[in-house]
């Protein structure tokens, strides 16, 4: 546990870090503003992401908390990135208008589809934190 807990620590820090260099900087600086406005899984956020496509496609090849990241999405995963895009979740739920937890995990459950069983296991996790 506390092997996985130092990795976690150090995951924690280093979190997002290519959204500080070029090509994603630039790209994710100028459309910041936006994203507090969209609801999470709308046609305007969907239309944000496509204008955020040539720093998510970067983003997600150097980030393998997402599912993006993997040919086989979620499938091709660690314990540690299941984690850590939890966490990631739990941290863009609060940053998108009408953002919660509760609604981000329904969307990606469909929209990584997620089975039933870690999705109980997030639904759980969300309850024992009280998120």
């Amino acid at each position: 546990m506390a092997d996985i807990s130092e990795r976690l620590a150090l995951r924690a820090e280093l979190h997002d870090a290519s959204k500080l260099v070029e090509p994603e900087k630039s790209v994710f600086d100028a459309h910041a503003p936006l994203r507090g406005s969209c609801v999470y899984g709308s046609e305007t956020y969907n239309g944000y992401l496509a204008e955020l496509q040539a720093a998510l496609v970067h983003h997600y090849a150097h980030n393998s908390h997402h599912p993006e990241h993997f040919a086989n999405g979620i499938s091709g995963m660690s314990l540690l990135d299941i984690v850590e895009m939890f966490c990631d979740w739990k941290a863009a739920s609060e940053k998108n208008k009408n953002g919660s937890l509760d609604r981000s995990l329904r969307i990606n459950r469909e929209r990584f589809h997620l089975s039933e069983q870690l999705a109980s296991i997030f639904e759980n996790t969300r309850r024992e934190l009280d998120w």
